[in-house]
């Protein structure tokens, strides 16, 4: 199926082993932290994770981090401040997320938990996936948590509905063309408000 495009439709160092450099040789204007949000086993969200941040790597507007929550559901102290300096360091987040009982996944929701200041004042954009609904029910109660939490999410949401046939064997979307143009309009919102946002923050200090 084709993509859904209506949704309702610092300085800090990075660990460069997380980071998927950009394919543009100019300078990144904001970093995105791209959240694969679910670490059920079996889980198909690493396939469309993938296939974001190769898309992502074309825009020369965004320097990747891809933050697997797979790998944070440890809750030692050093592993929680190793997380938060990754979140910190970020001028966006998109989410990679999809649908469990009309929701998102607890462990994202556990994550999301331990950080407030990380997430302020920062945009928040979301790619989700499922079956019928593509994940987008997910997608507005993410929305309430992340103005909770004073961020800003973005407009359009990419979202594939029954997810697992949307995709061939090469890790591509059947759709590629109209899902590729989806995540684009996406990306330009987000590096658009990660930048007007960054400017506000150093401007005015919360």
């Amino acid at each position: 199926m084709i993509p859904d495009l209506s949704v309702d439709p610092s300085g800090s160092s990075v660990d460069d082993r997380h980071r998927v450099p950009t394919g543009d040789t100019g300078t990144a204007v904001s970093r995105l932290a791209v959240v694969l949000g679910s670490a059920r086993p079996g889980r198909f969200g690493p396939v469309v994770a993938s296939w974001v941040t190769e898309q992502a790597r074309r825009h020369r507007q965004v320097d990747i981090d891809l933050v697997d929550i797979d790998d944070h559901q440890a809750v030692d102290r050093e592993a929680v401040a190793a997380l938060g300096g990754r979140l910190a360091a970020a001028d966006a987040f998109l989410f990679v997320v999809p649908e469990y009982n009309h929701s998102f996944p607890g462990e994202l929701k556990t994550v999301i938990d331990r950080f407030t200041t990380e997430w302020a004042r920062k945009p928040v954009g979301f790619v989700s996936y499922g079956g019928l609904a593509g994940g987008l029910r997910a997608v507005e109660q993410l929305r309430l948590v992340f103005i909770e939490l004073l961020a800003v999410p973005v407009r359009d949401t990419v979202s594939f509905h029954g997810a697992r046939s949307a995709f061939g064997p090469d890790g591509n979307p059947h759709q590629h063309e109209a899902a590729r143009a989806a995540l684009d309009q996406l990306l330009t919102q987000l590096a658009w408000w990660a930048t007007a946002l960054r400017t506000a923050r150093r401007a005015q200090p919360a």
